[in-house]
């Protein structure tokens, strides 16, 4: 079924809303849950929690790109789900990986003005990733926001695991170098 009949089904408050989505979508949002948690079970459980959300939040969101929307709301819930569970433990998943990997340039703010440090970071990522060739801009997405592994982003952008580990290097170090220049790191 086409999105846009999908998310009149929302709008219209039709159940089958939830059975289309599931039966378009289930596999490409599972894969972002295990990615976060490497868990089956819990996996399931989140993906089922993002059809309850995509159920609550449209109408009155009407999203351009459903795929994109229902992969934001599951990769939300297994983060927060990855972080309720491992609040005392560390536990080694592609979450915890690329955070580590990520965590050479950027840290995260603390203090009241958080939020909107936190919004300023994103944007100056943003505009960084857009001076990137469209391949390595991709590469970066699937490994840092859809948390693939470094294989899987590798073999899906086409190149191998080795060339993918320097490029995604070399771009952490030019990030690294852009934040500075726009003054959120020293």
């Amino acid at each position: 079924m086409q999105d846009e009949k999908i998310i009149e089904l929302y709008f219209d408050r039709d159940e089958r809303a939830i059975e289309e989505t599931a039966a378009k979508y289930e596999n490409y949002l599972f894969k972002i849950a295990m990615n976060v948690l490497s868990d089956t079970e819990d996996s399931r459980e989140c993906v089922n929690d993002s059809y309850f959300a995509a159920w609550e939040s449209i109408p009155p969101a009407r999203p351009a790109r459903l795929s994109g929307y229902l992969g934001k709301i599951t990769r939300r819930i297994s983060i927060d789900r990855y972080r309720y569970k491992t609040r005392d433990k560390r536990k080694e998943s592609e979450y915890a990986l690329s955070l580590d990997e990520l965590g050479e340039c950027i840290t995260a703010p603390e203090g009241p003005e958080a939020a909107v440090e936190i919004k300023l970071l994103a944007e100056s990522i943003s505009r960084f990733l857009y001076t990137q060739p469209r391949d390595r801009r991709v590469l970066f997405l699937m490994r840092y926001y859809f948390l693939d592994s470094l294989s899987e982003a590798a073999e899906r952008c086409g190149i191998g695991e080795n060339k993918a580990k320097k490029i995604l290097f070399g771009m952490r170090n030019s990030l690294r170098e852009h934040l500075i220049k726009e003054g959120f790191l020293q």
